[in-house]
């Protein structure tokens, strides 16, 4: 077991990926990253409403945001630090891990983590992959991440699923030992369901599964007393965002359930106590137990 709370006070982690609705990696191969500026950004808009309805519940969060955004909001990423939330690193410019070399990757956390700390003016110790995309295979990242200052990671799914399921990784907060180090992983909430992993961390999920199923997951991870992690995308919460000319299946995957996922943000924090992963960094670092890099 990791990082424990008394059942009754446990918070568990808000985090939100900071992108626009055409920079999700089911868009990349349709909307060329040369072509971004010429859409118009919604994420300014979303953002501010989601950080209405944390305050308004009396939550903060941990938001891992885009270089990309941040060159051209830094104002709200200030406004995300004043309000109280954790500023993280979701890279620059939103490409897979997978797809990178060691040295593009060292790129794309260095520049966006300068970026970040030069608009929030606090310090970036987080680091979030696009798509989960620190697959097995390609822990050399964890070695690049404690070489450019960072402290935790949160880019696996332990989950069984082409594209960034990692299965074989554990479910709670754990830390890697690497050559550079140790680095903490905090891996997105699972639910047991006889014996499966299945995946109930927000997101999609929280959009196209029953909500019981998200809930069930928080609620065991509660009465364990250990923090699960909550994760979605400002865009998830704009029904009326421009539709892109995709396959049917991948409008269905994005567009699904928009109009269902405010409100059951709303529920989610209305239902258990959230906070950021800054806020018990000092905690997961002195009981998460430590595993081998492969």
């Amino acid at each position: 077991m990791s990082l424990s709370f008394h059942a009754a006070q446990t918070p568990h982690f808000f985090t939100v990926d900071v992108e626009d609705y055409f920079q999700v990696g089911a868009f990349e191969r349709l909307i060329p990253r040369s072509t971004w500026d010429s859409y118009a950004c919604r994420v300014e808009r979303n953002v501010d409403r989601l950080l209405e309805l944390l305050g308004s519940a009396g939550a903060t969060g941990t938001f891992f945001t885009l270089g990309w955004i941040a060159d051209r909001y830094p104002q709200m990423v200030k406004r995300i630090a004043r309000g109280g939330h954790e500023i993280a690193s979701h890279g620059a410019t939103h490409r897979r891990v997978n797809l990178l070399s060691p040295a593009e990757f060292r790129e794309e956390i260095r520049s966006s983590k300068a970026t970040l700390e030069d608009a929030s003016g606090t310090v970036v110790s987080g680091y979030r992959a696009p798509n989960f995309s620190i697959l097995p295979g390609y822990e050399w990242a964890f070695d690049v991440l404690l070489e450019e200052g960072y402290e935790y990671d949160s880019s696996r799914f332990p989950i069984q699923r082409p594209g960034y399921g990692s299965p074989n990784t554990p479910r709670y907060a754990h830390g890697i030992t690497c050559s550079s180090g140790t680095l903490l992983e905090l891996p997105m909430t699972t639910l047991d369901v006889m014996g499966a992993h299945i995946p109930a961390a927000g997101g999609a999920y929280l959009r196209h599964f029953p909500y019981s199923v998200v809930r069930s997951a928080f609620r065991a991870r509660q009465n364990a007393g250990i923090p699960g992690v909550f994760y979605m995308h400002p865009w998830e919460i704009d029904p009326e965002q421009p539709r892109v000319a995709a396959p049917f299946v991948t409008r269905l995957r994005h567009y699904g359930g928009l109009k269902k996922m405010q409100p059951r943000i709303e529920r989610m924090l209305g239902e258990f106590r959230f906070t950021s992963v800054a806020d018990a960094l000092p905690d997961i670092r002195r009981t998460a137990p430590l595993v081998h890099a492969a």
